[in-house]
């Protein structure tokens, strides 16, 4: 939990600065290409292929270039339809999204006491930005929609590889960060325009920042952390970089949030994880609890 909360404190930052500093000034794809590039060459010394097997590093790669190459080609065009409190709005789905994909994924049934939690913190992250929509937002959802899609696969399908083929969290992110560079490489040559370079050293030293410590950093946390909790908490974590951002947003830029739902709604955040964390865990483990004694022989 606390990986994910210092993370969360760090990813602040980056809504804003995309959103004011890069988002329309400076090619998306370049973007994502030096982000990326940053981050793989910050545990490239960690990259390993002794012990392990091709089809386990494949799938560290794929996990990778979802959860981050894809995910962040489609969010940073996102960006030039939406404002950032608009931005921040439309990622309210991912916890949903997380707990029902890490359901399928493992082949579990749905559990109805996690995706309402999740739910409640998709209601407290709404209340929060509920205003302001322009006239672009359909388009802008759906593209958010979409790397909140990716981003909550590349999540569960990590917590998932660590669970089933398990290897050091440096080395498995080595990896990781190599398939999202190759993903972002391939889309540079397809889709890249080196016309829309950064111009100035706020854009590059921005994009620094973004490739070691929001990306380099901030990711491997997030993942390690990830692998920490159940996937109620992942999800419900996944809304609170919504209040942060705006905070920063007050703080940095002036921009004032509406209080009465800003207050309303990381009240409604909160207690989604007070909920989750002990009514839905501690219900689902009684439960199991019973089945095991259920099913011992009488003695």
């Amino acid at each position: 939990m606390p990986l994910l909360i210092i993370t969360t404190i760090l990813w602040a930052f980056s809504f804003s600065l995309i959103g004011v500093y890069l988002a329309g000034q400076v090619d998306s794809v370049f973007s994502v290409l030096v982000r990326l590039g940053l981050a793989a060459l910050v545990f490239l010394p960690f990259l390993r292929w002794k012990g392990h097997q091709l089809t386990t590093i494949l799938l560290y790669m794929a996990v990778g270039a979802m959860q981050l190459g894809i995910m962040y080609l489609i969010s940073f065009e996102a960006y030039l339809y939406l404002s950032v409190p608009e931005f921040l709005l439309f990622t309210v789905m991912t916890p949903l999204y997380v707990t029902l994909i890490y359901d399928l994924i493992s082949g579990r049934k749905i559990r109805i006491g996690y995706a309402l939690s999740a739910l409640l913190a998709v209601a407290g992250a709404a209340i929060i930005r509920y205003d302001h929509i322009s006239e672009h937002f359909i388009i802008g959802l759906l593209l958010v929609q979409a790397a909140n899609i990716c981003f909550a696969i590349g999540q569960v399908g990590y917590k998932r590889l660590m669970e089933t083929r398990p290897m050091p969290q440096h080395t498995a992110f080595s990896w990781f960060y190599l398939g999202a560079l190759l993903c972002a490489v391939v889309a540079w040559f397809l889709w890249g325009n080196p016309q829309k370079l950064p111009t100035t050293n706020l854009q590059w030293g921005i994009l620094v920042w973004l490739g070691i410590g929001a990306s380099g950093l901030g990711y491997f946390m997030w993942n390690y952390g990830a692998t920490q909790v159940d996937a109620g908490t992942l999800g419900i974590m996944n809304n609170f970089h919504v209040p942060a951002g705006l905070l920063v947003n007050l703080a940095i830029w002036q921009q004032q949030p509406h209080w009465p739902s800003f207050i309303v709604g990381a009240a409604v955040i909160m207690s989604s994880l007070w909920v989750h964390r002990h009514w839905v865990v501690p219900r689902r483990e009684q439960t199991a609890d019973d089945r095991t004694r259920a099913a011992a022989p009488n003695e």
